[in-house]
């Protein structure tokens, strides 16, 4: 900080920064639909005492860890645990697939050992092009595994092959996993109201 006006110039940043924040979470609005049926298709799975697998890269790899946590722990009642697990969470099993076979295949292969007709995915993805991803998801479906995409930027080639899109209107990788931490705690709030 060398002069006055370079705090002012940090001041209208993080006030942009804010404002865009605000305006792309006024866009989840429109997503109440989609959040909705992702929601019911959650609680189905649990009802049937199936479960909910997550998967996502860096930021999103963070997303599916601190979702699962909050459906196996709890999110803001004391109820029974429910099924979740994150696939970005067995180092062991990661790095040895991804040494054995390819790194695109660390959560297909858990999938292809673990998922079971009837479960749900969540694949957590910024761009929906993740190669891993895309055959995580692939890969569910076809064991009869529903799938659920919390995407951005488009949604890339995932929003074409999730059965259910939540794709935040926003570029920013930023923006978009900020929409995602708050669409995660909706839906966990709405299951955890259900299933208490």
């Amino acid at each position: 900080m060398r002069s006055d006006l370079s705090l002012q110039n940090i001041d209208n940043i993080i006030k942009e920064e804010i404002k865009e924040n605000i305006e792309t979470a006024k866009s989840i609005y429109e997503l109440i639909p989609k959040i909705k049926k992702v929601v019911e298709n959650l609680i189905n799975s649990l009802n049937q005492n199936k479960k909910i697998m997550i998967c996502g890269n860096g930021g999103s790899s963070s997303d599916s860890q601190h979702f699962s946590s909050e459906l196996i722990g709890r999110f803001e009642k004391k109820r029974k645990s429910l099924a979740a697990i994150s696939l970005s969470t067995d180092t062991a099993a990661i790095t040895s697939i991804a040494n054995d076979f390819k790194f695109e295949d660390i959560f297909s292969r858990q999938i292809e050992g673990i998922g079971n007709s009837g479960d749900t995915l969540i694949a957590i993805s910024t761009s929906g092009r993740s190669k891993n991803i895309l055959k995580a998801i692939r890969k569910a479906k076809d064991k009869d595994i529903s799938t659920v995409g919390l995407l951005g930027n488009g949604g890339g080639e995932a929003i074409k092959e999730v059965d259910f899109a939540i794709c935040i209107n926003s570029h920013r990788t930023a923006r978009i996993q900020e929409m995602h931490a708050l669409v995660i705690h909706i839906i966990c709030g709405l299951v955890e109201r259900e299933l208490t």
